[in-house]
């Protein structure tokens, strides 16, 4: 072969695909995006963060991030307001599973021990403190949706500035996805703010607003990484420890939070109720699962020194049981319905078990709970009624919810079973612990608190109406209620 042939060859071979002999991709220079495309060449280059700087960063996000998890879950069970307790468990959710991910990734840095249980400066400390502490709705949600929240995303702004895109990608990746959903989180709480929030209520939280303020620039921002300024704090709603209240509140739309008069249970597996109404007792058991948050709550809360994986599991959960509520208000509305005014919706569950046992009795419940919605009569069986009823989304509801509760268990096998010797004390164990709390059916009642009204009647009605068919007698007259036979559809002896 001569010199022309073989350089023909070549040019031939890099028209084909650039993969020719080195030197003769020259064409595809400048065109190609360098360095996998994750800067300029001119960010790579730059000097950025070292190691330590990049750390104690990280670590200060994952301390705010961590005392905001803690914040929003503590707060869940005494707000009132119905959307505040969605929110909260969702915000909550996301700030564990941003603390899991820095605490990767500066596991990733540093040896052990990496002091990821350390608070990295006592201006933050007293910063976050004093948001736990508040003594309203309003000014919680001034601190952490118009200051806390603000001040972390700077923070993480800052570091995607200063540091080197290239070598700390990692820590870039984190912190990117942080801020997109804090972007969601401070949404959210924007409106909140502009809902409750007016000009008088403002300025009776301004000396508070300026100690947030003060503690931030005593801190040098939430990274630490602006200059310091020099002030004298004196704590005010942090003066006294913070106390969590585990008694739930809850807002107008619950009227009647102690009617245990609808046993929602008993009339789902009866046989000889049709699938198409029973859809409202989903709907019903969904949005009365706002009660699970309330009391799992009070369990994170109340139960430290766990490893944080525990924490982060437990929210997952928390969460997972406020979007399942949050499906049942939105399947009464695909029907037209004011659950508000059709339904009512108690806290029983939740007060009973936060006011009269133990974290780890309320954990017991909990599991004895989901270990029985496991079997075929439990999370299949109500997925099964959904297919049944012609009701799509009661059947994509109940699809999802059975498999969360799948997660769920798994969770509690995880958390709470390695406190006993074999699963069957355990689950025996949390039905003794059940059966103490849920016997005040007739004390509620005697005591004035409730008439345990049978309100299925107009729920029932009322999806007739939407429905177009005239209500079914059988079903029309159903009135069995909780004073005898608990949701797990144990017999209760002496209750009423």
């Amino acid at each position: 072969m001569n010199k022309q042939q073989n350089e023909g060859d070549s040019s031939a071979a890099a028209d084909a695909g650039g993969r020719g002999p080195a030197g003769e991709s020259s064409a595809f220079q400048g065109r190609l995006p360098a360095l996998a495309g994750l800067c300029s060449m001119a960010d790579a280059m730059k000097p950025g963060l070292s190691i330590e700087a990049c750390v104690t960063r990280l670590k200060r996000y994952h301390y705010s991030l961590k005392r905001l998890h803690q914040i929003f879950t503590a707060r869940i069970t005494a707000e009132p307001r119905l959307e505040l307790k969605h929110g909260f468990s969702l915000h909550s959710h996301l700030c564990a599973e941003h603390v899991t991910a820095l605490r990767k990734r500066v596991g990733e840095m540093r040896e052990p021990p990496l002091g990821l249980e350390e608070t990295p400066d006592a201006n933050l400390e007293i910063f976050f403190d004093e948001i736990l502490g508040a003594p309203t709705t309003e000014e919680l949600v001034l601190g952490l949706y118009e200051v806390a929240v603000p001040a972390l995303q700077a923070a993480l702004e800052r570091h995607l500035v200063d540091t080197n895109p290239l070598v700390d990608h990692p820590s870039v990746r984190v912190c990117r996805f942080a801020l997109l959903e804090l972007a969601d989180v401070r949404r959210f709480g924007d409106a909140v703010v502009a809902a409750l929030v007016d000009a008088a209520c403002r300025e009776r939280a301004g000396e508070w607003l300026r100690l947030l303020g003060d503690s931030l620039a005593a801190a040098g921002g939430m990274d630490g990484a602006t200059s310091r300024v020099e002030k004298t704090l004196t704590r005010k709603y942090s003066a006294q420890p913070f106390k969590y209240d585990g008694r739930p509140r809850r807002d107008a739309r619950f009227p009647d939070p102690f009617n245990m008069g609808v046993n929602a249970e008993v009339f789902l597996y009866d046989p000889a109720m049709p699938p198409e109404p029973k859809t409202l007792m989903m709907f019903y058991k969904r949005i009365r699962e706002i009660d699970v948050p309330e009391m799992m709550a009070s369990i994170i809360a109340e139960t430290p020194g766990k490893p944080w994986e525990y924490y982060r599991d437990m929210t997952r959960q928390l969460w997972d049981e406020a979007r399942h509520a949050i499906m049942g208000e939105v399947g009464f509305a695909n029907l037209g319905i004011d659950w508000s005014k059709e339904v009512m919706v108690n806290f029983t569950w939740s007060l009973a078990l936060n006011t009269q046992l133990q974290p780890i009795e309320r954990h017991a419940v909990l599991y004895f709970i989901e270990q029985g919605l496991m079997p075929r009569t439990g999370k299949r069986f109500e997925w099964e009624v959904g297919q049944q009823s012609g009701n799509p989304l009661a059947a994509l509801f109940q699809d999802y919810d059975w498999a969360d509760e799948v997660l769920h268990a798994r969770i509690g096998r995880d958390w709470y079973l390695p406190n006993f010797t074999d699963p069957k004390t355990a689950v025996k164990y949390g039905d003794e612990c059940w059966s103490k709390v849920l016997m005040n059916w007739a004390k509620w009642r005697d005591d004035g608190l409730t008439q345990h009204r049978n309100w299925w009647p107009g729920l029932y009605r009322a999806a007739c109406r939407t429905w177009g068919r005239e209500a079914d007698p059988k079903v029309l007259a159903y009135a069995t209620t909780y004073a005898e036979v608990r949701a797990d559809l144990k017999n209760l002896v002496g209750s009423a």
